[in-house]
């Protein structure tokens, strides 16, 4: 009997076959959450730095978890440690008195945020056309701790930043992030009862955002996808 195709066509068929079906498993593996860590750094904008965010930068650490509403939207939770300082001698300000001060001082943020994706973020292959890389823009709240020397503070924040994140595996996702945290509070930078005292060293009436401390937050994150969402739920 003669054969309806050549020996080892059925290998082509297989082979060509194969990134459909890849495809296929790809579009059906979405998940609903990702849970990672970040490393990164940390520095504060005060009465002792006003213009320049980067500067005298410590290191910050955290763990951090991604709710996903779809390709577009997310809400995120994190939380991490860090280390601020300063020195009014770095400065041009001149305090009253002539005094100069500095202070290391260790802090704990807990936050929730939204991002919204500049483009459909997935696994770039689901019914959305979603890409692998997007940016992404955040805004949202949540709590400063900064223990003792002096005074422990407690202040709620509001964050605002922008970031970036690609997809280098089915399951995995890494992605840059830059931060600001604008607290309710004027004493972060205060650590000692000795010489000057930088909460509010100009006896400037204070508002809800004017005459507070802030910080900067840029990191490097790692998540991993868990949570499998319904692979034939937008399928007819």
């Amino acid at each position: 009997m003669k054969r309806l195709f050549p020996r080892g066509a059925w290998l082509w068929v297989v082979l060509m076959m194969l990134p459909f079906s890849l495809k296929a498993q790809y579009a059906d593996e979405e998940y609903r959450m990702e849970v990672g860590a970040r490393l990164g750094g940390m520095a504060y904008m005060g009465d002792a730095n006003y213009t320049q965010p980067f500067k005298d930068m410590g290191t910050s650490a955290g763990v951090v978890a991604r709710y996903v509403f779809n390709p577009r939207m997310a809400l995120k939770c994190d939380m991490a440690f860090g280390k601020i300082s300063g020195d009014t001698r770095t400065t041009i300000t001149q305090f009253p008195g002539e005094q100069q001060v500095s202070f290391e001082r260790n802090i704990y943020d807990v936050g929730v945020q939204f991002e919204y994706n500049f483009w459909p973020y997935g696994n770039g292959m689901s019914y959305f056309e979603s890409n692998l890389f997007t940016p992404y823009l955040l805004g949202g709240m949540g709590l400063t701790i900064a223990p003792k020397p002096a005074e422990s503070v407690v202040s709620p924040h509001f964050s605002l930043g922008i970031g970036a994140k690609y997809k280098f595996a089915p399951r995995w996702n890494v992605g840059v992030e830059l931060a600001f945290r604008f607290t309710g509070t004027d004493k972060l930078d205060v650590t000692s009862t000795d010489g000057l005292i930088l909460d509010d060293p100009f006896q400037i009436k204070g508002g809800l955002m004017k005459n507070k401390d802030s910080y900067s937050m840029v990191g490097l994150t790692i998540t991993y996808d868990i949570w499998p969402q319904c692979g034939n739920c937008h399928k007819e």
